[in-house]
């Protein structure tokens, strides 16, 4: 997805097309709350801001309450997320085997910070305090991806395979 099609509060009558089908299939009713924001995360990558009243308007429930659980849950975000989720593992295996090394390469290769989403939305990079992969540590995962034994050298690599290369 290109920064260009991500919706914004600026195109709140295309936002509330494009979710049609997603409002047709979930029944006007509080309870649906989380699963509704959650395939909204799905579509976008993140909760546009616009999408928050069309749920509320949708479930007759208060902006306020929508916006709660929008902010309350990590796995939820308000702002766009990268294509890819480059995760890295702080925990105590990790830690020990230099995992701060390698996020810093992360971060400076990526020219993002921890939380950050590069700006053609194609990684955002995020710390985790363990993926349960204590035996490859450090671990960095990029969506379902997993990278054992990483170091800040083999950053550069792990960002080659990662970013999709443009037909010439």
């Amino acid at each position: 997805m290109n920064p260009e099609a991500v919706p914004t509060a600026e195109a709140p009558e295309r936002l509330a097309f494009d979710l049609q089908d997603l409002f047709k299939a979930t029944p006007r009713h509080p309870r649906f709350l989380l699963p509704l924001l959650q395939d909204i995360q799905s579509r976008y990558r993140y909760l546009p801001r616009a999408s928050l009243k069309l749920v509320a308007e949708h479930l007759q429930i208060p902006e306020s309450r929508v916006y709660a659980v929008a902010t309350f849950y990590k796995a939820l975000s308000l702002t766009p997320k990268g294509e890819k989720t480059v995760k890295v593992c702080l925990g105590t295996a990790c830690h020990l085997r230099g995992a701060a090394s390698v996020l810093d390469a992360l971060s400076r290769s990526l020219g993002i910070p921890p939380g950050g989403t590069t700006a053609d939305l194609r990684f955002t990079l995020e710390t985790v305090n363990c993926l349960g992969a204590c035996a490859l540590a450090p671990v960095v995962t990029v969506n379902e991806r997993v990278y054992g034994q990483m170091t800040p050298g083999r950053v550069a690599e792990l960002i080659r395979e990662e970013t999709p290369h443009e037909a010439d």
